[in-house]
């Protein structure tokens, strides 16, 4: 659902604490535990290859590094909002760009890849990629957490694909088997070898933790031995000052997951993020079913160090005869740089957006909903029907954009201030980024 949500201020030129900002005061939410974050820091056997895996950066060595940075200084994060151009088209069209955005942006810094649920029994796994790093989440037997690049060590096949239940993975080229704690297990037919020591050489380990019902991983070189991983400082970094209204506004482990949809859309991933950005402007000229569940004059917008959340007030009457599907309240929060998460009524769905080229990306929804209800097919039905005509209207609009962002007609355009600080503070922390070697 592209609606709104946006990232926290904690960017220096314009922000010093305390560390959020609120547009319309919120109702203060009551004190409650953290959620629960579950955390293992990866397998001993890997190798010296670990620590220079992310050491090198292409771009930074790239003959188009100091053009890339002239697009990233084109934007200006200084200039206030109300007098701020938005980011010119470049940083959604030009190929480098992107490079740069996996480099400084993905590479660095928790990304959310899953949920518990993938990998909720010892031996389950789950695949995914992200640019180039493909990646594996698996529960050894003992039901330890554990991510690793998907990479065989001997000759880079791809060990796994998709998601299932496995006890070891065992590589599809020559059958080098690796256990579900990374340690290389056997390695076939190498006779003769000499100078190689079966513990240098078990799978590359990332790190991995859980927060509520979502599964992170974080990419880059510094890997900590077991056991060093806080998870008070994974949720900080995370999700910062945000940790507690999230948690208390029913983002937790109890809701049942119900299904997953895969769209891929032919635009930049960010033109997606500006859509969701936009606090709710673009709802009732595009999404006229769902404008009318939503009281739109009731919008507030929080903005924290990396996360957005807006608030809206729905219209509806608890009556399952009318079909409520948002109930009285809903909450939309974007986690920097590319996770959404959408609660609403007994439902809540997850938006995460990978890019798959400079004007191509796929964006993934799951769907959570109250254990109550889980046997309820009609109304479930019902409302992926209804989800799934909102994203077709955001597609259309989101293609639509790209193709203008590619006009000469256009380099960039202004922010409406009242409701577009969200797009406006994710811009800016992706000049931070960008700028950061």
């Amino acid at each position: 659902m592209a609606a709104m949500a946006a990232m926290s201020m904690l960017l220096k030129p314009f922000i010093s604490p305390p560390h959020y900002q609120t547009v319309r005061n919120p109702n203060k939410n009551p004190k409650s535990k953290p959620s629960s974050i579950l955390l293992q820091s990866q397998s001993p056997f890997s190798s010296p290859l670990s620590s220079r895996l992310f050491s090198t950066s292409p771009i930074s060595a790239s003959a188009s590094a100091t053009d890339c940075l002239r697009l990233v200084e084109a934007f200006d994060p200084r200039i206030p909002l109300e007098e701020a151009q938005t980011p010119p088209s470049s940083w959604y069209t030009d190929p480098s760009f992107l490079d740069l955005e996996f480099d400084r942006v993905f590479f660095r810094g928790w990304q959310a890849v899953g949920f518990v649920e993938q990998v909720k029994e010892p031996r389950e796994f789950f695949t995914g990629r992200l640019g180039s790093v493909q990646f594996v989440i698996c529960r050894d037997a003992n039901g330890n957490l554990h991510a690793f690049h998907n990479v065989c060590r001997h000759h880079a096949s791809l060990l796994a694909s998709g998601y299932g239940k496995k006890s070891c993975f065992v590589c599809p080229y020559h059958g080098w088997t690796y256990g579900l704690d990374g340690a290389l297990l056997k390695a076939t037919r190498i006779g003769g070898i000499q100078n190689f020591d079966v513990n240098e050489f078990g799978l590359i380990p990332l790190n991995v933790a859980t927060w509520g019902p979502f599964v992170l991983i974080k990419l880059g070189k510094d890997v900590p031995p077991r056991g060093k991983l806080d998870g008070k400082i994974v949720e900080f970094e995370w999700l910062g000052s945000s940790w507690e209204i999230l948690s208390t506004g029913g983002i937790d482990s109890s809701l049942r997951h119900v299904c997953r949809r895969e769209y891929t859309i032919e635009c930049n991933w960010k033109v997606f993020c500006d859509n969701y950005l936009d606090g709710g402007y673009h709802v009732p000229y595009a999404h006229g079913g769902l404008a009318s569940g939503l009281n739109l004059e009731s919008y507030s917008t929080d903005i924290f160090e990396k996360v957005s959340i807006q608030s809206c007030e729905g219209t509806s009457v608890e009556s399952r005869e009318n079909f409520d599907r948002l109930g009285s309240k809903a909450l939309y929060a974007f986690i920097y740089p590319n996770f959404m998460i959408n609660r609403y009524g007994p439902w809540m769905d997850t938006n995460l957006v990978l890019p798959l080229g400079s004007r191509k990306c796929q964006v993934i929804f799951d769907y959570f909903l109250d254990a109550s209800l889980k046997d309820d097919k009609s109304f479930i039905e019902r409302s992926l029907k209804e989800s799934e005509r909102v994203q077709m209207e955001d597609i259309v609009l989101c293609e639509g954009v790209q193709n203008g962002l590619e006009s000469p007609a256009y380099c960039s355009g202004r922010y409406a201030p009242a409701v577009e600080a969200a797009m406006h503070h994710f811009h800016c922390l992706l000049h931070q980024n960008l700028m950061d070697q």
